[in-house]
């Protein structure tokens, strides 16, 4: 198998307000657009391995949910008219009287957070 060679050229499409807040990052910290990103890059990479973004997490997760959408007799919340089975951050016990948050999404299983 041939080695990839790497030129250190990448060509990037973002949103042009994403754009301008990493002009005016860069221009504060007095540096090069170009060298800003590399920077930041470098930074987040050391710190800890991106990780993938779920359909399911991009869908839920944020979003608030009334306590009465959850059976805790069946074990499932129900979601824009989907029942999805649930647990609870904290391993607490559920109140119909609070709302939720849903802070993870993993298939067909939802993890809740009391707000």
């Amino acid at each position: 198998m041939e080695e990839k060679k790497y030129t250190g050229l990448i060509s990037l499409r973002i949103d042009p307000a994403l754009h301008e807040k990493i002009a005016e990052a860069a221009e504060r910290e007095n540096r090069s657009l170009n060298n800003y990103i590399a920077l930041v890059l470098e930074r987040n990479l050391e710190k800890e391995p991106v990780k993938s973004s779920s359909f399911e997490n991009r869908q839920f997760v944020g979003r608030t949910l009334e306590g009465n959408k959850i059976t805790p007799e069946n074990g499932l919340v129900l979601v824009d008219g989907i029942y999805y089975r649930y647990l609870i951050d904290g391993n607490k016990p559920v109140h119909l009287n609070k709302n939720y948050v849903i802070i993870e999404a993993n298939g067909n299983v939802l993890v809740l957070r009391a707000i």
